[in-house]
């Protein structure tokens, strides 16, 4: 199929790998060449090892025209790719998956290497719960559907670049259904926040110098101004001000900084809270 037009959108094919990735390119390459007139961006990912570099892959595919190939061998993190691109949408191709199949089939064996378990991926109930608990934090992110906020088992509040969304797809990937509520100056929340259950609610802050930091770098990622109002340290501290407002009229809600601290230990620390105030385990802390 040849595509003529000089304006064609760019096709980004993500080569996913827990080792070098070299067998990924190289099956992708023989493939693409069938599709000449196509502005196609190969970026190869290998030596994969965590839940949350995957999850910065899907983020970047996310919105883009994207497509993921892997040859992942690890068992858990086939089942992160795997749920996390099907929630969002992401066409995800395992490319050696299919091959241990059909060889175990053929040496009439189920046990006959360690990679097997991670070969195969299993639809049970709690894998359907990760697909649900994934769709819930996708459609409830940044405000977005307040009226089901009573559904979510946990709920997140804080200002812009407090880790909001990757904390919630994190989680979600727990089997929990995460909300996110934005905090923005001089802009209510919403009335729906204050009638759920107040214990699943937890704040989250950053000190104002990483803050601004951080923003300045996204600003600088997507070609804008660093220097504008947004990252501006003059407008984060009466961000911040206006926030300290809110949390001094609703001390119910615990606060948890992000500041320095990985997805990960974010996460436990939420989890921690919101069980200990439910008085019920959500999920075994990880």
């Amino acid at each position: 199929m040849n595509k003529q037009d000089n304006e064609a959108p760019q096709f980004n094919i993500y080569v996913i790998s827990d080792g070098t990735g070299q067998t990924a390119m190289d099956l992708v390459h023989a493939a693409i060449v069938q599709y000449e007139g196509y502005e196609k961006n190969l970026i190869r990912i290998k030596n994969i090892k965590s839940e949350l570099e995957l999850q910065r892959v899907l983020d970047e595919a996310h919105g883009v025209k994207s497509l993921i190939a892997h040859t992942i061998v690890s068992q858990r993190l086939r089942e992160y790719l795997s749920v996390g691109a099907l929630s969002l949408g992401l066409p995800c191709v395992d490319l050696i998956g299919p091959m241990f199949q059909s060889l175990d089939e053929f040496f009439e064996t189920s046990n006959s290497h360690s990679m097997k378990a991670g070969l195969l991926r299993v639809v049970d109930e709690n894998y359907f719960k990760k697909i649900e608990a994934i769709e819930f934090s996708v459609r409830h992110d940044d405000g977005k559907t307040p009226h089901e906020l009573d559904l979510a088992d946990i709920v997140l509040v804080g200002m812009s670049r407090t880790s909001k969304t990757p904390l919630s797809i994190y989680l979600s990937h727990k089997a929990l259904k995460v909300a996110n509520i934005p905090l923005v100056l001089d802009q209510p929340l919403p009335k729906e926040l204050f009638e759920i259950d107040q214990r699943k609610i937890v704040v989250l802050n950053i000190d104002e110098q990483k803050l601004s930091l951080i923003r300045r770098k996204r600003l600088e990622k997507f070609g804008q101004d660093p220097s504008s109002e947004y990252a501006d340290m003059k407008h984060i501290l009466k961000e911040m001000e206006y926030a300290q407002d809110i949390y001094k009229k609703n001390r119910r809600w615990p606060i948890v900084n992000v500041t320095d601290r990985s997805i990960e230990e974010t996460a436990s620390e939420v989890i921690r809270i919101v069980s200990a105030r439910l008085g019920k385990k959500l999920i075994d802390l990880f």
